[in-house]
This record gives structure tokens, sequence and C-alpha cells, in this order.
């Protein structure tokens, strides 16, 4: 009885506490995800006041935390938009792969963690943070701008990928065969091929199967099917997460539109609960002996997915100032990293810290890029042509005066949302429900894919 009283008292204050920091962190314009850690780190192992009696309880809502994360991702798109952008953005994915998992990769091999945790640290650093660049982007009012479907685009690959990786980081981690590795890659493969089969070719079917006008209903047979796959995933060596993930592009229409409306408050809260858990788990004492490789990979990571961003925005044909705001917007690293360095602490505690800090770091640094990446890049073009222009004449260094002359006649109307392209085709909404997207709710973990972005094509099918 005391044990219960105990939980009971720990619980309560862990979510009071989740309440306070969401509201300041929404007073002061960030995502709660670097306070919700550091809340973990002081009441973790280590930490300030260590939380015993609710540890269980809150390594479970952990998991369910992830689940739903995944889950109202896979609400937030259809399985032909995920075709259509795997399509049209696949040199931008691989791309994005390279000048990003390859960094992180190197760390773990340079730190002598061997090849397994820089599989696992190419993951971290690999992966954009879904829920922080869709809060960001409404934030910054850039919902119609040319670039966001392609940042968009360049999410939904990535998303995508972490159907086949998952599956192999967990049969490395688990140290099984090559056979066995690539047994679970298959299996992983044919699972997200049938689902997106049965998504595409009978989605209104399954949508009309689990649709209840009912709300309690809908609820309880939405979430308890993707607790159910999740399981079932985890027996088939298959990620949970990814598990989910696919329930989520399963369902269509009004379906997924009632259940992200009815789940997304309990994602809110297990995801919380999720990124205090991670930050329990870690000792503070282990941060500080990696925060330097931390803060060094933070910097050549946030550079290589500005280098990504505008690569991919200049494939669509945006212009130049598009392609500094989209590679800006894809600095934020969040969930995703979280999760794959939840995974590997058992084969590398230090990569635990080590993704911790990389996150903290990242995850206040990125809503800054995606704000100033492209004034910043505005005002440094004139003053390096003017270097290289001087050099070249000897005319020496171009005066503060006609930096700013030169700064003006370049930068020309600005780029921002655009009624149609300029062959006058109609625009399709790259993110759907715009009538709907002022009053969505916004997640407190600053997660849920596309947040107010994304949500499903209603003519689907």
């Amino acid at each position: 009885m005391h044990d219960t009283t105990a939980m009971l008292i720990e619980l309560g204050a862990i979510i009071l506490g989740l309440g306070v920091l969401g509201r300041l962190a929404g007073r002061v314009g960030f995502s709660p995800i670097p306070l919700y850690l550091l809340a973990g780190l002081a009441f973790g192992h280590g930490g300030i006041l260590p939380l015993r009696a609710s540890e269980e309880f809150t390594a479970t809502g952990a998991e369910i935390g992830v689940i739903l994360l995944l889950l109202l991702l896979g609400l937030e798109y259809s399985a032909s938009e995920l075709v259509d952008n795997l399509r049209t953005q696949y040199p931008s994915g691989a791309v994005d792969l390279v000048l990003n998992a390859v960094p992180g990769a190197a760390a773990a091999l340079v730190l002598g963690w061997g090849p397994v945790a820089a599989v696992a640290l190419a993951g971290v650093t690999w992966i954009s943070s879904s829920g922080v660049i869709a809060k960001v982007l409404g934030d910054l009012g850039r919902l119609g701008n040319r670039e966001t479907p392609v940042v968009l685009g360049v999410l939904v690959i990535e998303d995508l990928a972490m159907a086949l990786y998952l599956p192999i980081l967990t049969a490395l981690l688990a140290g099984v065969s090559l056979a066995g590795g690539a047994l679970t890659l298959l299996i992983s493969l044919g699972t997200v091929g049938a689902v997106l089969y049965l998504a595409l070719r009978h989605g209104r079917l399954i949508s009309r199967a689990v649709s209840s006008d009912n709300a309690e209903m809908l609820l309880l047979v939405v979430l308890g099917l993707a607790l159910l796959v999740a399981g079932i995933a985890q027996e088939l060596q298959v990620s949970a997460a990814v598990g989910a993930f696919l329930v989520g592009i399963a369902l269509s229409g009004e379906v997924a539109e009632g259940a992200s409306t009815l789940l997304t408050p309990l994602r809110d809260l297990f995801a919380a609960v999720f990124f205090v858990f991670f930050g329990l788990s870690t000792d503070p004492a282990d941060i500080p002996p990696v925060l330097l490789p931390a803060l060094a990979l933070a910097v050549v990571t946030t550079l290589t997915k500005i280098a990504t961003g505008w690569y991919a925005a200049r494939r669509a044909g945006v212009g130049r100032a598009g392609r500094w705001r989209a590679g800006g917007t894809l600095v934020a690293r969040g969930e995703f990293s979280i999760v794959i360095a939840g995974l590997a602490v058992g084969v590398e505690p230090r990569i635990g810290p080590l993704a911790t800090a990389y996150v903290l770091i990242l995850v206040v640094l990125g809503p800054l890029t995606a704000r100033f990446t492209e004034p910043l890049a505005r005002r440094a073009s004139p003053l390096v042509t003017g270097l290289v222009t001087g050099r070249l004449t000897g005319r020496g260094a171009p005066t503060r005066s006609a930096v700013v002359a030169a700064g003006r006649r370049r930068e020309g109307p600005p780029e921002g949302p655009r009624e149609g392209p300029p062959d006058g085709r109609p625009v399709k909404e790259s993110i759907r429900s715009r009538d709907r997207r002022e009053r969505l709710p916004v997640s407190p973990a600053g997660e849920g894919a596309a947040g107010a972005d994304g949500r499903k094509d209603r003519e689907h099918d």
C-alpha cells in the first residue's frame, strides 16, 4: 500500500511538472523537449532527487509514448502520398542519408565504439524531428511557402526509411546472424509492402471496418489495434514503432481525422513521459565527458542538414531564399534520435548521454536556424561577392554602404507564400486541411509529424 501511495505521489508530481514545463516552453516559444530531458536528468539516476517507486510504470508509459508518436505520424499521411513522395524525392533522400548519417558513423568509430554503435549513431544524426519542424513551420507562417512541400517530402522519406532502418538496427543490437538479420529485413519489407498494398487498394474498407460514430468505441478500437500490431511486430523482430506507423497509414478519411483528434492528448502525455524516461535513465555525470563531441557533431550536422535542404529545394525549382529556409528548417533533431539511442544504450551506454546532449543542442538550435538561416545568407551573399570582386579587380574590400546597396539590389522581392507556380497551374495543398490548421492542437512534446500541416488527404481512394 505504501508503494502504491508513493507511486501515485511521484506520478502526480511528474505529470504536474510536465504541464508546468510545457507552459513555460510555450511562453518562450521553444519546444519543451529540452526541458523534459533536463527534468529526467534531474530526477533520474545520479540526479538531484531520484524517483524510484514509479520507475516501472514510467518505463511502460515511455513504450506507449513511442507507439503513439508513430501511430499519429502514420495518420498524417496516406499511402498514395507516401508512394508519390518516394518517387519524386528519393534523390534528395539519398543525399540526406549520405550527408547526415556518415558524420555520426564516423564519430562513433573515432571514439572507438565499434561498428554496431556506428550504425546507431548514424541514425541519431540522420533523422530530423518531424514534430519540432512542423511546429516551427506553423509558428513562422510558412505553411504555404514553395519550399514547404520539399521539407515535408524529405521528412516523409526519413519516416519511411525508419521502417527498414529500425529492424536492421534491432537485429544488429541483438547480435543475430547474417541469415537472421536478412530474414528480419525480409519480414520487415514484406510487412511494409503488404500494409502499403492494403492501404492503397483497400484503405476504404479497412477504415470502414474500424469506423464508429461513438468516440469512445473509435478510441478503443484504434488504440487497441495499434498496441496489438505493435506487439506482434515486436515478436516478429520488427520494431513496434514501425508496426504502429503502418497501422496509421492504413487508416484514412474521417476515421484518421477522428482518431487523430482523440489520440492527440494521449500522445502528448505519453510522449512527454517518454522523453522524461530517457532523461531518467541517463546519469547526468555521464554528459560532461561527451559534451564536446556532441557539440562538434551538432555543428557538423547542422551544416549538412542545411546543405540537404538547399539541394532538395533546388531540385524542386525553389528560389535561392527558399533553399536556405528549407535547409535551416530541417536542422532540428528530436524523437527519432532519442528512440534510436534508447535502443542502443544496451550495446554502448555512452550513446545515451551523447544523444541526450546532441538532441538538447539541436532542438534549441533548430528553431533558430529555421528563422535566421535565410536572412544571414542573404546578408552574407553581397559581402562575399564584394570581397571576391575586390580581390579580382584589386580594389580592396567593399565599403559598408556598398555592401548594403548590393544586398538591396540582389534581394529582390521576398519569396513567401504563393498562389500558383510560374506556369499558372493550381498548386495542390502541400499541407492538407489548411482551413483547420489554426485550431489543431499543438503537442506539448513538440511531436506529431507534420503537426498542423499534414492531415490526410480526405479524397483518398
